[in-house]
């Protein structure tokens, strides 16, 4: 097998593999299939195309246009010529499916169904991705940029799936990528003979010369070295960045943390994704269960409660993790007089709904379950550890119905003092109306349950809201006092507004995300959609704990213990409470419609760890990770360009140098001026010839460099005064290399295209020997360590037990 057949059979598979990491986006893989195949024709293409030969642009050209022409017969073929051709009428079929294909990313929730709009959206990008790396890889040469549009190939899958498998997907992607390189090694091997560096060891730094101990490494072992580079930077800048946690209602969360007792719950934001999905298309199940509570429409699935508010948005706060118990401890402000009913719920989530957090029951008391779970106590969750999510998982859960009367919510103590300043903390950011409207509204109020009861009922039927979902989802100050003002929003507003003002009167408030009941289902069990997805308010009254309240009109259930007669003081403002959306689950699609914002893109219900869409006059983003995207993009747009940096530098110090009188002086300076006229010829795509002698190397630079008249006797005369240097009985090293070397500098770059003068100064080739110099140095380092004086001795003493006798 040809070098560039094997080059283009690693670029195919290179991309394919890349391709994986766009499974998890869509129920169906025939589309891979599919684009297996079309990427195979493609590839072949250009292999035809190479072996006529063409030149590189039509190549390129001739494997675009092969590619519009297999897009058009998979997809428009009945508006196409001949079922070939693209005509107008299916150019415009092809431009209204990649509109139909938008639109259905934004709107279903992953994994997405295989409609032909988002078909074409992933063959065609894998398509385009793969004559990227072919073309640069095989037709160009050049197989290291090649990882670039793998890189993005994968980061576009790994932004919008939720990173369940993600390390598979890498290194599926990075396996390809080395596959690549060592190709393109094993081909440049077979061409290349030694680099002629003039002196066996230089000590003219790195700048100077750069040679390896006697030669270069082989370009194999430095394919490898570029590769696991690359890689290492792929890993390290995301780190620095800020990461793209997965969400709460259907994407991976921030769970972390391996073996028994250790790791935290990061901060995720699970309201973000809310929003899309209120408004799926259909409501699509993410499971069912089946319980024996006599008050189904209580039975809320709760996934975690957010208790940390900035001012930009709510979020959960850092916990630590610990294994799950047998029996969870007992709810937080709990008290013996309350009455409760322990109930036993069978869950089975759905194979598309995959996220880290486990729907629960609040309180729930066991929970009998297989994998790799952790427990946080104080939002009593369960989260995934290593990667375990709950795709497909059955379990058993027991839990408490908690029955607290108006009388026990009214009578109810002050909370501990450091449970009230975490969970009453307001930013002070947050506008001056929020307390006087929650003041206005509860005016009259005894205590605080009957505070939290007015402030329910003026969201729920008083206060002349209006639920809508089309309203622009934010989750700072600035959307709360939007929303006060117009009274238009969905659950989220709802829940996080009348948290905000419970604070704001020094009750303690958190915001619930989770699942409202569900529907009844003609075997008796009850299904749970993407439309059940919900948001609410938790509030804490010691003797009882967290409660739930339900603001949101027309969706959920109202708690029976609020349904209590509170004389209303502010009549303009304050109803009568609501008597609740419905008393059990329905048999047609649930009424709770509501569920966080950006999670639909995230996972099943829709995950992110990103912040929800904020408004134009929210705070924005934290000044620090401004700081840090801005580095870090500076830092991925810096690295490519460090190749040219370097020989820019090393072209200076070689042809600048001018110091020294003696003979050695006048050597090295020749030396060097040699060294920068090969490395020139080398970025030129003269590969350099160590065998040869300084005249013949000369000649062969001429030959294959097409150098004619001032360039070609300036390339003579630099050999010349090599020999001169190194061979002559007394060397006489002659004035001008410097100028000879950028004449024939300026040679090659007349002789080359635009394409082979845009890679000379920006990707040279010579940059390689950085990689070689450092391996030497290395190598010298590990010598000198292992002969310095004493190191046996001191080894044996490190080696000896500290207690060791004789």
């Amino acid at each position: 097998m040809s070098g560039r057949t094997r080059l283009t059979l690693c670029a195919f598979v290179a991309t394919l593999m890349a391709a994986g990491a766009l499974l998890p986006l869509v129920e169906t893989a025939k589309w891979l299939v599919q684009a297996a195949f079309l990427l195979g024709i493609q590839s072949g293409v250009g292999a035809l195309t190479r072996r006529v030969p063409l030149a590189r642009i039509l190549t390129v050209s001739a494997q675009l246009l092969v590619t519009l022409l297999l897009l058009t017969m998979a997809f428009a073929s009945e508006e196409a010529l001949f079922g070939l051709f693209p005509g107008p009428e299916a150019v415009q079929r092809l431009a209204d499916l990649l509109t139909a294909g938008a639109d259905d990313v934004g709107r279903y929730a992953i994994p997405a169904p295989a409609s032909d709009g988002i078909r074409l959206m992933l063959i065609g990008g894998v398509l385009l991705i793969g004559l990227a790396v072919d073309a640069l890889a095989v037709t160009f040469r050049t197989a290291a940029p090649a990882g670039l549009p793998l890189l993005a190939l994968y980061s576009v899958a790994a932004g919008l799936s939720d990173g369940g498998a993600g390390w598979l997907w890498f290194l599926l992607a990075a396996c390809g990528y080395l596959l690549l390189l060592l190709a393109e090694g094993r081909d440049r091997l077979s061409q290349w003979g030694r680099v002629f560096s003039g002196t066996s060891r230089s000590s003219g730094g790195l700048a100077a010369g750069l040679e390896g101990p006697s030669g270069p490494l082989a370009p194999v072992r430095t394919g490898r070295r570029i590769g696991a580079v690359a890689l290492g930077i792929a890993l390290v800048v995301p780190a620095a960045l800020p990461a793209l946690d997965g969400g709460l209602l259907g994407g991976t969360g921030g769970g972390t943390g391996k073996g028994t007792g250790g790791g935290t719950i990061s901060a995720v934001n699970p309201l973000v994704s809310l929003q899309n999905n209120l408004n799926q298309p259909e409501n699509r199940q993410v499971m069912s269960y089946r319980t024996d509570s006599a008050n189904p429409e209580d039975f809320y699935l709760r996934i975690q409660a957010l208790d940390q508010f900035n001012g930009s948005e709510w979020r959960p706060s850092t916990r630590r993790l610990k294994d799950v118990p047998d029996r969870l401890p007992q709810p937080a402000g709990l008290g013996s007089d309350v009455a409760f009913t322990e109930i036993l719920t069978n869950i089975s989530a759905s194979g598309s709904y995959r996220q880290t957090y486990l729907p629960l029951p609040y309180p729930a008391s066991e929970v009998d379950i297989s994998g790799r779970w952790r427990f946080e106590p104080e939002g009593r969750t369960l989260v995934g550890d290593d990667g375990q999510t709950t795709r497909g998982v059955r379990y058993e859960v027991s839990s408490l119905l908690v029955q607290p009367t108006a009388d026990q919510l009214a009578g109810a103590l002050a909370p501990r003092s450091e449970l009230a300043r975490e969970y009453t903390r307001v930013p002070g950011s947050l506008p001056d109306v929020v307390l006087k409207t929650a003041e206005r509204v509860t005016k009259g109020a005894a205590n605080g349950y009957e505070q939290a009861v007015k402030l329910q009922d003026w969201f729920a039927s008083g206060g002349g809201f209006r639920y809508d979902t089309t309203v622009t989802s934010g989750t700072g100050t600035a959307a709360i006092e939007r929303f006060l003002k117009d009274r238009e929003g969905f659950c989220v507003h709802f829940s996080f507004t009348m948290a905000a003002m419970a604070r704001t009167l020094g009750i303690p408030a958190r915001v619930a995300v989770g699942f409202t009941p569900g529907t009844v289902q003609a075997d008796g069990s009850v299904s749970v959609g993407l439309r059940d997805a919900h948001a609410w308010p938790e509030l804490y009254f010691e003797g009882v704990g967290w409660t739930r309240f339900e603001p949101t009109p027309s969706r959920g259930t109202t708690p029976s213990y609020t349904r209590q007669d509170v004389s209303p003081d502010d009549t303009n403002d304050q109803a009568l409470p609501s008597a609740g959306a419905s008393s059990a689950p329905t048999a047609a699609p649930s009424a709770s419609e509501s569920c966080p914002a950006q999670m639909r893109r995230q996972g099943e219900c829709g995950a992110s760890a990103a912040p929800g869409a904020l408004d134009s006059a929210d705070p924005g983003t934290p000044t620090g990770t401004v700081v840090l995207v801005v580095l870090g993009a500076l830092l991925v747009l810096v690295i490519p360009f460090l190749p040219m940096l370097w020989r820019l530098r090393a072209r200076a110090r070689r042809l600048g140098s001018s110091g020294g009188r003696t003979p050695a002086d006048a050597t090295a300076r020749v030396m060097a001026a040699w060294r920068e006229l090969t490395d020139t010829a080398w970025d030129h795509g003269i590969e350099p010839d160590e065998s040869q002698t300084p005249r013949k190397a000369a000649a062969r630079l001429v030959r294959l460099g097409k150098l004619t008249g001032t360039a070609a006797s300036a390339a003579h005369r630099v050999a010349g005064a090599v020999e001169q240097v190194l061979y002559a009985p007394e060397p006489l090293a002659p004035a001008g290399s410097a100028e000879d070397v950028l004449a024939v500098q300026a040679g090659l770059r007349g002789s080359a295209g635009r394409l082979g003068r845009l890679r000379a100064t920006v990707a040279p080739r010579s940059a390689v020997r950085v990689i070689w110099t450092i391996s030497e140095r290395r190598a010298a380092f590990r010598l000198r360590w292992m002969d310095r004086p004493g190191r046996e001795r001191w080894a044996t003493r490190l080696r000896r037990p500290s207690r060791q006798q004789g």
